[in-house]
């Protein structure tokens, strides 16, 4: 098999005609035994010129000759894809325990359905159907259902986001096979080799539905409102868990459990560090939300040509290190997206970004996050950097009103240390409403400095970054997990039986790293593979 790379033709050209474009640029006159793209992306950094990029892996009769002909300069031998490790199963295994439905817990459901296993899959909040109710009544009513919002429910924290699928993990067999999956339930096929994929929560929403089919269908099976209350250890092996229920607390008896509980399970952590599960403090990083208007986003980038057909909108992702020693970065940009409220806990307001498939919103959105260390946290406690989270969420609910209203402040007010009185040209589009105030109030000193001067030092990257009638809307707090559960190399706690997974245990950082973490420890839980 060959790789093809560096396939450029003019913005606009038709995916369609590129087997037979591919040919010519090729000189070839033979068919191609197999042709499948592997990466498509946009360059539009030149104002006057703008183009399609194509990856492709092709088959062809007498590919040495090809590869040696010196026709294109970029062809390279690629050996066949990975196979992902099949789980051997044998009537002994005892039926393992997921608890969490998010990405990994899925995943992980999904890989041991497949062997099998059957497995037992325990999610505190409700399918999908009536968490979206849940949600939304909470955005219009705000009136907060701790068990069933934008953290807890199926899917998880990912269902309600951009659903971004771009990952700094290796591109392995792992990562094949969750792509795979999202297809099969209903991504878009071209998931699988845009630059920059991402689903949207409007096909989440049937997507994660769609997977819990499958692993019902395998002999799997989902408990919603089941929350993790405690787990039975002896000997530093787990015997069994404490479930609440609609009905009650129920015990079962438990040897296999993989903890995919996600980075919001706040009383999950409390309980699981007064059981003697070994972890500790995980830095993260805090902020807000900036919004700016998504057309200027977009001219800024795609210049002359953005208003082309074949270019969405634009997305950014940056970062800068300061004269102040502290760096910071944008993260889970939401191209034509909205700021949603997404507390889990009452009396403490969160915020994060959310777009459809189509981002097709008036503005843009990403959080704008600070880093911080046990230095801010102000204790060497594993989850010393839990309640820094819950102390700046209870600052933002006071700042809003104590009604999930969110603090917000134009950048221009920032930069000049002006508390705003009112909102300007970009319109927040955070969902309960915000109140104008002054961020200040909110973060420490450091960080409210570090906002500001990263903010300064990103104009320099994104020109219009600085907008002062951009908007920052906070708290965000949600970026990863303020801790990390200890695991060997098998990804098993040193307590025997519970198998850490996912963003909550501390081991990733976003829909696909977390799947494909999932996975991972789904193979590890039965160490006998293929």
């Amino acid at each position: 098999m060959l790789r093809v790379s560096n396939l450029k033709f003019p913005l606009g050209f038709d995916d369609k005609d590129l087997t037979a474009a591919t040919a010519k640029l090729l000189k070839l006159e033979q068919p191609f035994r197999s042709f499948k793209i592997i990466r498509k992306a946009t360059d539009t950094r030149s104002r006057s010129a703008a183009w399609t990029i194509y990856t492709v892996d092709i088959e062809v009769d007498n590919e040495d000759v090809l590869l040696s002909s010196g026709v294109w300069a970029s062809v390279e031998k690629v050996s066949s894809p990975e196979k992902l490790p099949r789980i051997i199963m044998t009537k002994s295994k005892p039926r393992p325990i997921i608890i969490g439905s998010g990405p990994a817990g899925m995943f992980a459901g999904l890989v041991l359905a497949e062997a099998g296993l059957c497995p037992l899959i325990l999610e505190r909040g409700k399918a999908v159907p009536e968490r979206q109710k849940d949600v939304e009544h909470f955005w219009h009513q705000r009136q907060l259902n701790p068990e069933s919002n934008v953290q807890f429910g199926e899917g998880g924290a990912g269902t309600f986001s951009d659903g971004k699928l771009m990952s700094g993990i290796k591109k392995d067999a792992v990562t094949a096979k969750v792509f795979e999956e999202l297809v099969a339930a209903g991504a878009p096929e071209d998931i699988l080799y845009l630059a920059k994929p991402h689903l949207g929560t409007d096909k989440l929403y049937h997507i994660v539905q769609n997977i819990r089919a499958k692993i019902t269908r395998l002999g799997g099976e989902y408990r919603f409102e089941h929350r993790l209350e405690d787990i039975v250890v002896k000997d530093d092996e787990l015997q069994a868990i404490k479930v609440k229920t609609p009905a009650g607390l129920e015990e079962i008896p438990c040897s296999k459990l993989i903890l995919a509980i996600g980075h919001s399970a706040r009383d999950t952590f409390e309980m699981l560090y007064k059981r003697q599960l070994p972890m500790v403090q995980k830095v993260f990083s805090v902020g807000a939300r900036i919004e700016h208007r998504q057309s200027a986003i977009n001219k800024a980038l795609q210049h002359n040509f953005s208003e082309h057909p074949a270019l969405g909108a634009a997305d950014y992702k940056l970062s800068v290190h300061l004269p102040n020693g502290r760096s910071a970065y944008t993260f889970c940009m939401c191209p034509g997206g909205v700021v949603v409220a997404a507390a889990s806990e009452d009396g403490r307001l969160v915020t994060n970004g959310m777009s459809y498939y189509a981002r097709d919103k008036q503005n843009a959105n990403s959080a704008l996050l600070v880093g911080v260390t046990s230095e801010d946290f102000g204790g060497n406690h594993p989850l010393q950097g839990m309640y820094l989270q819950r102390k700046l969420e209870e600052t933002a609910f006071a700042l809003g009103g104590k009604n999930y209203q969110a603090p917000a402040q134009k950048v221009g007010d920032l930069l000049k240390q002006l508390p705003s009185k009112s909102m300007g040209e970009v319109m927040p589009s955070y969902s309960c409403g915000v109140v104008p105030t002054d961020m200040s109030l909110l973060f420490p000193d450091k960080i409210t400095e570090t906002l500001r001067l990263a903010i300064v030092e990103m104009d320099k990257k994104l020109h219009g970054f600085a907008d002062a009638q951009a908007v920052l809307t906070g708290v965000e707090t949600r970026s990863s997990s303020p801790i990390r559960m200890l695991r060997d190399g098998n990804n098993q706690s040193p307590i025997k039986g519970i198998y850490p997974s996912g963003e909550g245990a501390g081991y990733a950082g976003g829909i696909v790293s977390a799947a494909a973490d999932g996975i991972k420890t789904a193979l590890n839980l039965y160490a006998e593979v293929e």
